[in-house]
């Protein structure tokens, strides 16, 4: 049995979250249960169980060995890959096996805008010299711990400095001196530009909210994406390991498969050396134009990237329309398996 970490929330959302559970079906793993809400199961595969769960889960998990593997974003991932190093001194050497290319964020760090900031490291110790504490709030207290923790290394302050708390917000710091993270359930902008903290982590994509808000961008942490996460551990159970390589030669076919398109069409065989021509001048197959010959046509089957800007579809159903392909049909893909490897 493999068991499968299922991020709820605007993952499972069909209209949000790059359509995960259509990636899913394209990739012949049916879901049950999953768009509203759970239990989810696989539909097909009794080998597969579903566990339900957040992406701010998944690392303690995995680490822990209650699930095999796991759908969610690298953020929360390291999120948990820090707790587990700061809090309980462990190590836990989580494998990420493949980006599912959706999701794409980033994490920062923030300020306001009025304070004018050039160098978060100068501001960090400036901090800390003046008032003994600095004050950071986020949903990520973990990654924002070993930022700052950065950043007063940095400046040459750890010894005086080096102490460091994560608590709730807002609760009385638990030093005198060092880094306070405060744990927040969301609207960090709003604690930082009310002066509940000197900075904030945030997740962003544009960063539009943030400048509504009056902040800065002080520093990019870190980039996040969706992405397949796995225990090392799973290496060591051959059933698990053949199950988790089915799981991601599927993914990876129905990854390929977005934005192509199968082009079937028809030439007589005496204009086929200037369609083959054509494509070949143009690159607008995958490895080799497949074709089918008979006695006065030949059949051809391109895949062509329809995302491709140097090689339009219209215009590139229109050359070969040109030069006497007739019937063109454009077909979907929903698999596009390259090879094992």
């Amino acid at each position: 049995m493999l068991t499968i970490g299922m991020p709820a929330g605007s993952l499972a959302d069909p209209k949000r979250g790059g359509n995960l559970i259509e990636l899913l079906h394209n990739a012949g793993f049916q879901t049950r249960g999953y768009e509203a809400g759970g239990p989810s199961r696989f539909a097909t595969l009794s080998s597969f169980i579903g566990w339900d769960g957040r992406p701010q889960e998944f690392g303690s998990q995995l680490g822990l060995n209650e699930i095999d593997v796991a759908i969610g974003g690298d953020d929360w991932i390291h999120e948990r890959v820090l707790e587990f190093r700061y809090e309980y001194q462990r190590e836990i050497p989580l494998k990420k096996v493949m980006s599912l290319k959706r999701g794409n964020v980033r994490i920062v760090g923030i300020a306001d805008a009025g304070l004018g900031i050039t160098s978060v490291e100068d501001y960090v110790a400036g901090m800390l010299k003046s008032r003994g504490i600095v004050r950071v709030v986020s949903e990520m207290p973990y990654i924002a711990l070993d930022w700052l923790k950065q950043l007063v290394e940095k400046a040459g302050l750890e010894k005086t400095y080096g102490k460091y708390a994560v608590q709730k917000y807002t609760s009385p710091p638990k030093i005198d001196k060092g880094v306070v993270i405060y744990e927040t359930w969301g609207k960090t902008e709003a604690k930082v530009k009310n002066g509940g903290a000197d900075l904030g982590i945030e997740i962003t994509q544009s960063g539009s909210a943030l400048r509504n808000y009056g902040l800065d961008i002080v520093q990019e942490i870190m980039e996040s994406e969706t992405g397949i996460w796995v225990s090392p551990a799973i290496y060591d159970d051959p059933e698990k390991k053949e199950l988790l390589d089915m799981f991601l030669l599927n993914l990876s076919g129905a990854l390929n498969a977005e934005e192509k398109v199968l082009l079937l069409f028809n030439v007589a065989n005496e204009k086929a050396p200037l369609i083959e021509s054509y494509i070949r001048e143009n690159r607008v197959f995958a490895d080799e134009p497949t074709k089918n010959c008979g006695d006065t046509f030949s059949e051809y089957s391109l895949q062509v990237n329809t995302a491709d800007p140097d090689n339009p579809m219209p215009r590139i159903r229109y050359e070969l329309a040109k030069r006497g392909a007739q019937n063109i049909d454009t077909i979907p893909l929903v698999s596009s398996i390259q090879s094992m490897g």
